[in-house]
C-alpha cells in the first residue's frame, strides 16, 4: 500500500507542499514501538511517554547541527536601533541587510562593545536608589547610545585625539595594516541577552534586517517532523538514549548502540548537507586563481 492517499488536485491546491520529504513525531514514536520495543526485541518493555520524551530530546539536539533549518524574520530598523529576539529564538545563524537590488549583506557582530547596565548617579556621582532601596538604572546605557550614535566605525572620527582613541585606531589598522573584523562597511549588532533585543550600530538605521536564527524544532506541533534522510539516526538515538539509561542494561550493549547511533547520525548530516555534483564542479572551476595573502 503505497503512502500517498491524496489526489494531485488535493496536494498541489493544499497547504501541505513539499511535506513527503518529512515524517511526523506520531510515526515515529509509533515505528519505534514496533521495531525494537516487546517481547523478544532489544528493548524488552518500555511506555509511549518515555519513548515521545526521547524523541522530542532528539529533534531538539537534531535542529542544531544535523537538520540545519533556520528560520527568517525581516524587519525595517527602528531609530532606536533595536529588534526583538523572536519567540523561539535559540542562537543566530547570519545577520544580513538588505540593499536596492534584493542582495544581502552581511553583518558582523560587534565584539569590542556591550550594553551593560547603566546606574543612574547624581550631581555628586552618588547612586541613586527608589523606594525600596534598590539601584536605578537607565532604560539605555552611554555604552550604546556612543554606539549607535557613531555611524560605521570609530576610526574615521578625527575628533579623538587621546592617546586610548589614537592607540585603538592604530590597532584597527593605520598602524600595521588592514585588519580583516573592520574591512566592512555593512555595520555591526550586538545581541543583548538580558533584555531579549538586539542591538545594531547607527550605520544600518532604516535599513531592511534579516535574522536567520535556529530554533530547536519544538514551537508548535507543525515543526515536530523529521526529515526522511535522518529517520534511521533518530530511531538510533532514541535506542541508545533508552539503553544508556537502563539499569539491567550491559555496557557492551550501550557502546555497541552508541556506535550505531553515531554511525547513523554521521550518514543524515552527509545527506542533508545537500551536496551537488555540478554545483561544487562551479566551486572547484576556481581553484586554478591564485589568491593572495
Amino acid at each position: 500500500m503505497g503512502f500517498i492517499s491524496d489526489s494531485e488536485e488535493t496536494y498541489y491546491e493544499g497547504a501541505n507542499i513539499g511535506n513527503y520529504q518529512f515524517v511526523n513525531l506520531a510515526d515515529i514514536i509509533n515505528n519505534f514501538l514496533i521495531m525494537f520495543t516487546g517481547e523478544g526485541k532489544v528493548i524488552s518493555k518500555s511506555n509511549r511517554t518515555e519513548v515521545q520524551m526521547h524523541a522530542k530530546r532528539c529533534i531538539q539536539e537534531f535542529s542544531y547541527d544535523v537538520f540545519r533549518t533556520s528560520k527568517a524574520h525581516e524587519i525595517e530598523i527602528p531609530p532606536t536601533l533595536t529588534m526583538r529576539l523572536p519567540q523561539d529564538y535559540v542562537n543566530w545563524v547570519k545577520v544580513n541587510w538588505v540593499d536596492s537590488q534584493g542582495m544581502e549583506r552581511t553583518m558582523q557582530p560587534v565584539r569590542v562593545t556591550s550594553n551593560p547596565s547603566s546606574i543612574v548617579q547624581d550631581s555628586s556621582y552618588e547612586y541613586t536608589y527608589d523606594g525600596s532601596g534598590g539601584l536605578i538604572l537607565a532604560n539605555e546605557s552611554v555604552t550604546w547610545q556612543r554606539t549607535q550614535d557613531n555611524g560605521t566605525s570609530d576610526n574615521q572620527d578625527t575628533s579623538a585625539t587621546d592617546n586610548i582613541d589614537t592607540f585603538d585606531a592604530a590597532l584597527r589598522g593605520q598602524r600595521f595594516g588592514l585588519d580583516p573584523e573592520y574591512a566592512q562597511s555593512n555595520g555591526g549588532f550586538y545581541i543583548d541577552e538580558k533584555t531579549g533585543l538586539m542591538h545594531f550600530t547607527g550605520a544600518v538605521n532604516g535599513a531592511v534586517v534579516t535574522l536567520h536564527y535556529l530554533s530547536d524544532g519544538m514551537a508548535t506541533d507543525a515543526e515536530m517532523v523529521v526529515h526522511k534522510f535522518a529517520e534511521d539516526a533518530v530511531y538510533k538515538y532514541i535506542l541508545y538514549s533508552i539503553i544508556s539509561v537502563t539499569d539491567s542494561s550491559q555496557e557492551y550493549l550501550v557502546r555497541r548502540y552508541k556506535k550505531s547511533f553515531v554511525a547513523a547520525k554521521r550518514v543524515a548530516k552527509l545527506r542533508l548537507s545537500n551536496l551537488k555534483q555540478s554545483a561544487l564542479l562551479q566551486v572547484m572551476r576556481g581553484k586554478s586563481k591564485q589568491i593572495k595573502h
